[in-house]
């Protein structure tokens, strides 16, 4: 059995983000000996045909920090460098219709 077979993974925790035309996924999983990893998962649906395209990655638990750190420094990078408007979107999921705020540093 491949070793990341979802379907022998519990699934813990699941937040779903809509962002424009791509939706993302943070999902908590555990293995089989009960640690904790994430997976990101962007979908977007292909113009031409209407296919969700599906592309994840998998963080594991040892390397949140250094993920984090380079993250963070990516994206100051860009907002250094060029000038970035961030979009706020309104999510369906917002029940009180509040607009979703993007948090400028990630901790773990």
């Amino acid at each position: 059995m491949a070793e990341f077979d979802n379907k022998e993974r519990e699934e813990v925790f699941s937040k779903k983000v809509r962002a424009g035309k791509r939706t993302y996924f943070f999902d908590v999983k555990a293995t089989r000996s009960g640690d904790f990893y994430l997976t990101l998962t962007e979908s977007k649906k292909r113009l031409e045909d209407g296919v969700f395209v599906k592309h994840k990655i998998f963080l594991y638990k040892e390397d949140f920090e250094k993920f984090a750190e380079g993250l963070n420094e990516t994206v100051d990078y860009i907002k250094n460098h060029q000038d970035v408007v961030e979009k706020r979107y309104e999510f369906a999921d917002n029940q009180d219709g509040s607009v979703a705020k993007t948090p400028d540093e990630f901790n773990y």
